[in-house]
């Protein structure tokens, strides 16, 4: 089996962007799911035992893996995708009220675990602290004993039965008082008893990030004795819940079940219980208690100063609340108001912007494109309030004003719903570190601005209006140094912050970063010469990997045959390893596959060097993808990490092979194109990946049909991320080969965190029944997301469950909790707050036609894929007549001729045209269907900001930029010219225009163009001299040229992906591609934006 030894070579990576993770929200109603109800538990490796009980379904049939069909209704509405689409009830009640309870409900634990030190927390190392050094990734493998009232219940969940079970007997604050941290973020400057206000930053400027702590600290005290104040379970009534829409969330569970491990013996997981807080878990035998913690780590602060420390939190025996004393001027508490009383008030002195709902003849205003990006529109909230809400790039809604009722939401025709990019790139992050994360006891919200504080020890939930007490630690405010201050600490003072999470959230010790890189190289991948362009980015980026001491990279290469790489340590080269047994795929020597990266880096790097060239001479044309994937998973399963998988062609051997199913001459009709996988072989692995916290992103380089519908699976539920890189060869498309090594470069580098979990919760009234993105939802509202990456999006479908009456204003709160390459375990939450309105014409007003449009192309791709592709293209259209119809009918005072809009949604119509000519959702010849799939793949997974760049380009003349309105950054001046319509009537024969699509620019020079743009800016003499192939601007030392240079510069740098500059004649093949993004003007299978107004007019009309 063993072959001549051959040298290696190694991958380098950066802390850049790449892979797009995939991800949907945190809970949203977390009072009816505080439990395991229906939790999806995935196997887990063997040395961490699950400490968690809960409620497992039976592993899925492999009909739970095909899409659920849809239903046949034209509107978006009513429709819930293929996708992961839950039906959930609102949230419960206060405490008291009788609940309905859809699946099991937790039971009130058992005596024994009524101890904090009973409970303290699963795996890991106090808040903070670093992590041990585990070279080997070897635990005690000590089985823990659950007591018997706990033992998990392997029977299927029934809807609404179950012992009722009370809200999570610990809140997020048993933990003793601790020292805090506000550590600044990476990149930004050092902290002084300061913290950082969030802020963003062009994603590529990601930098390693600095260690929180000193390697030396005092030795940590004793665990606490005695728990914390018990509650009192609320009485719950199991109600019979809607079995139907039950069962239609159960179908699309995308087959959550249990995953069998090794031994088969059914491994239990609770992400869901660390996050959401059902049973807590028990601790993993290897992980230090939660002790208490007093050390000085970063900037740290006393846990409580001197005159203070020995106070009992209000209500302890022998001393009332009352009898505190506060330092002078904290007696008496002054909150800025935000309760509901303030907030009417406030409102309503604020006039309303009656400029949004000014209503816009669309036939006649026929320049209605802003000539500046589209900013996301501003909630009508009072200032105080506003100013602390959430970045509109991490977190916005469809609508900013909230419809009191799901009846309004109906008739006003527009899709609610969420768009978040939870993991970007930050330049200041407030960063706490503490032994105490404050949290609603009822629905597990973390606390932020929008709660409100009834007194100095009480505050009460802006998600279920539950009353918290404040715990002691919370009382002193190391920022301010002042007592009795708890609203001006910085948990309630930033919309976006990040915990430094203590041991309690980690089910296991923190993974170490582990990467595995898997190669085809069949005569067809050796051909394309991509080998070359990734071992040399990887070796150049090798040092930039993410990760730290326990960092540990390994290699697969495949053709019919699979071919794994021992790296051991005392080896003079690597060692090659043939397995040709592809039907049953084994790992031989699985210890030295997988090295340590600082400990083998000469191996590594001969290894990357050397392989481009082992295989220069190879005949064999066959493809064993699946079989390598099944092997790259039972490598990484024991520590989960992520899998990057190069292939070129479509599988055609062993498990997972796939025969062609594109046929040119049809490509043409939106009926018999092939959306949906072939085969559930690239789910299943996906969903047992997810279950062992593993990745898969996908490089897709090919000129041929692979079947990216099915391939694509592999990434979409194991969360990673999918490139493509069509008809990529080194000599014949030299253009490829530099995108891919500048987004290889970021995929490497960027920032990564490993086993996160993410929940979205809502206001009381308020339920997330869909999600879109890249990931497994693993018990009814919390996604999987075995790796997260800072250029992944996400979207959720929301309705209004209840009537939202009496609220002002609801708030949304996302979680994610994942591990950084360095081995701490992390919570970043974002929390937005918007405002409940009672009327129509308030509805309108506050719609963000850019979210809108996000929301409805995720939808569409839903619709494409369980129904047809002229089916979403109707749903698309009809979103536009409907919401327009009703805002005619029932806003508009007076009927006036013409197709009239509310400014808010002006651009309505454009966007969704601009959806239907996108290579997503157009008819025609033009688009292969990989093409159109990974199209889909990015509407799905790119955030909002890069989504509407790709559907409506930006143009711009850039023959006559000037410095006037330019923006300087770093010493550089930025030209800002406007933006023009997407018609060739914006042309000039005598300029130079660029557009922007996003993942590619064209600069089309006008026949008639100036002489010195072409001779400063081209560095050619005349017209005539343009290359017919030019894609680099020279650098030229000229005004115009270093004014050109800077702006487009200036728009690569701020997206993850690197989109590349054609620049193109009358006479250039390319000149096709640029007129496809003329939007507004007629194609041989679309509408004008004219002509589609006229449409939507008809329409409206009957």
């Amino acid at each position: 089996m063993a072959q001549p030894a051959r040298p290696a070579a190694a991958y380098r990576s950066q802390n850049g962007a790449g892979q797009q993770p995939y991800s949907n929200g945190p809970v949203q109603n977390q009072m009816m799911h505080s439990s395991d109800a229906q939790g999806y538990s995935p196997s887990v490796p063997g040395p961490y035992s699950h400490q968690t009980p809960s409620k497992v379904p039976p592993h899925p049939s492999s009909g739970q893996y095909n899409y659920s069909g849809s239903q046949n209704v034209s509107q978006f509405n009513s429709y819930q995708g293929p996708g992961q689409t839950l039906n959930r009830p609102p949230a419960a009640p206060l405490s008291g009220s009788p609940v309905q309870q859809t699946g099991p409900v937790p039971q009130v634990l058992p005596p024994a675990l009524q101890n904090s030190a009973a409970v303290s927390s699963a795996g890991g190392f106090p808040p903070g602290a670093s992590p041990p050094m585990l070279p080997n990734w070897q635990y005690s493998q000590a089985p823990v004993s659950h007591p018997a009232a706990a033992q998990p219940s392997h029977s299927t969940p029934v809807a609404g039965t179950g012992p009722a079970q009370p809200p999570p007997l610990l809140s997020g604050n048993t933990n003793p008082p601790g020292s805090y941290q506000y550590a600044a973020s990476p990149g930004g400057p050092s902290l002084q008893n300061s913290y950082m206000k969030p802020g963003s930053v062009p994603p590529p400027v990601t930098q390693p990030l600095t260690p929180l702590h000193p390697p030396s600290r005092p030795p940590l005290g004793p665990p606490p004795t005695g728990g914390p104040p018990l509650i009192r379970p609320s009485t719950v009534t199991a109600g019979a819940p809607n079995t139907q829409s039950l069962l239609h969330s159960a179908t699309n569970q995308e087959g959550d079940a249990t995953s069998a491990a090794g031994d088969g013996s059914v491994v239990q997981n609770s992400y869901d219980a660390i996050e959401g807080g059902g049973l807590v878990a028990t601790p993993h035998p290897s992980a230090p208690a939660n002790l208490k913690v007093n050390r000085n780590v970063g900037y740290s602060y006393p846990a409580l100063p001197p005159g203070y420390q020995n106070t009992s939190p209000p209500g302890a025996p022998g001393m009332q609340a009352t009898a505190l004393q506060y330092p002078d001027g904290s007696k008496h508490f002054h909150q800025p108001p935000l309760g509901a009383n303030h907030l009417h008030a406030s409102m309503g002195s604020l006039s309303l912007q009656q400029e949004g709902l000014r209503p816009v003849n669309l036939l006649q205003e026929r320049n209605i494109l802003p000539t500046t990006l589209l900013q996301a529109p501003v909630p009508n909230l009072h200032e105080d309030i506003q100013k602390l809400n959430c970045n509109p790039e991490l977190f916005r809604c469809t609508l900013t004003n909230i419809p009191q009722t799901q009846a309004l939401l109906n008739k006003a025709k527009l899709p609610l719903g969420l768009l978040l990019h939870p993991f970007k790139d930050l330049s200041q992050l407030p960063v706490v570190t503490s032994s105490t994360i404050v949290r609603c006891r009822s629905c597990r919200t973390y606390i932020n601005p929008f709660v409100s504080f009834l007194d100095q020890r009480r505050w009460k939930c802006n998600l279920c209006y539950r009353v918290n007490d404040v715990p002691e630690e919370f009382m002193y405010n190391p920022v301010t140094r002042v007592y009795g201050e708890p609203h001006k600490r910085p948990e309630v003072q930033n919309a976006t912050i990040e915990f430094m999470a203590p041991s309690e959230y980690m089910l296991r010790p923190p993974q170490p970063p582990v990467y595995l890189f898997v190669f085809d190289v069949s005569h067809n991948a050796i051909e394309t010469g991509y080998l070359n362009t990734v071992c040399k980015t990887l070796l150049d980026n090798l040092d930039l990997l993410p990760g730290n001491t326990r960092t540990k990279i390994g290699f697969i290469t495949f053709d019919s045959t699979i071919h794994f790489y021992s790296l051991q340590e005392g080896l003079s080269q690597p060692q090659m390893l043939i397995v040709s047994d592809i039907e049953d795929v084994f790992i031989p020597m699985p210890e030295n596959l997988l090295v340590n990266l600082n400990e083998n880096k000469e191996l590594i790097q001969d290894l990357l060097k050397s392989l481009p060239q082992m295989f220069t001479k190879s005949l064999e044309t066959q493809s064993a993808l699946g079989p390598a994937l099944q092997a790259a998973f039972k490598l990484m399963s024991p520590t989960g990490g992520r899998i990057s998988v190069f292939q070129t062609q479509l599988p055609s051997v062993g498990m997972g092979a796939l025969k062609s199913r594109e046929e040119p001459n049809q490509r043409a009709t939106a009926k018999d194109i092939h959306l949906t996988p072939s085969t559930d072989f690239y789910k299943k692995l996906a969903l047992d990946c997810s279950g062992q916290q593993v990745a898969v992103d996908l490089f897709l380089l090919s000129g041929q049909y692979s079947d990216l519908a099915s391939l694509g699976c592999i990434s979409r539920y194991s969360a990673g991320s999918v490139y493509y890189y069509q008809s990529y060869h080194h000599k014949h498309n030299p253009v490829q080969v530099e995108k891919l090594q500048k987004e290889l470069k970021r995929y490497l580098t960027r920032k990564i965190g490993f086993e996160a979990v993410m929940r979205i919760r809502c206001t009381k009234g308020l339920s997330i029944h869909t999600f879109h993105g890249n990931f497994f939802v693993r018990s009814t509202d919390l996604l999987s997301l075995p790796n997260v990456n800072p250029d992944a999006g996400y979207a959720v479908q929301m309705s209004v469950e209840e009537s939202l009456t009496d609220m002002q204003v609801v708030s949304f709160q996302s979680a994610l909790l994942y591990t950084s390459s360095k081995g701490e375990r992390r919570i970043r939450v974002h929390t937005m707050c918007l405002p409940v309105v009672t009327t129509l014409s308030d509805v309108y007003l506050g719609a963000d036609v850019q979210a809108i449009t996000g929301l409805l192309a995720n939808m569409a791709v839903d619709r494409s894929v369980s129904a047809t592709l002229s089916d979403a293209r109707d749903a698309l259209v009809n979103a536009v007549i409907d919401s327009l119809s009703a805002y005619r009918s029932s806003v508009l005072s007076i009927q006036q001729p013409g197709l009239m809009a509310p400014t808010s949604l002006r651009l309505f119509p454009l966007y969704v045209l601009a959806l239907l000519k996108q290579k997503a959702f157009q008819t025609g010849t033009n688009a292969r269907l990989d093409e159109r799939i990974f199209s889909m793949c990015q509407v799905k997974n790119q955030p909002l900001v890069y989504l509407m760049l790709m559907t409506h380009p930006s143009l711009y003349r850039v023959d006559n930029l000037t410095d006037e309105g330019a923006l300087n950054i770093n010493d550089r001046t930025i030209p800002q010219p406007p933006i023009l319509q997407l018609s060739v009537e914006k042309l000039s024969r005598e300029g130079a225009y660029l557009m922007d699509a996003g993942s590619v620019m064209f600069l089309w020079i006008g026949k008639s163009c100036g002489q010195s743009f072409i001779s400063q800016v081209l560095g050619v003499p005349n017209y005539g001299s343009i290359p017919q192939n030019m894609t680099h601007l020279p650098e030229l030392e000229t005004a115009e040229s270093i004014r050109t240079t800077a702006f487009i510069s200036w728009l690569r740098e701020q997206r993850p992906f690197f989109p590349i500059l054609y620049i193109i004649k009358d006479d250039s093949p390319l000149k096709s591609s640029f007129l496809q993004n003329m939007i507004e003007d007629r194609t041989e299978s679309a509408l004008s934006y004219y002509e589609f107004l006229l449409h939507i007019q008809q329409q409206v009309n009957k």
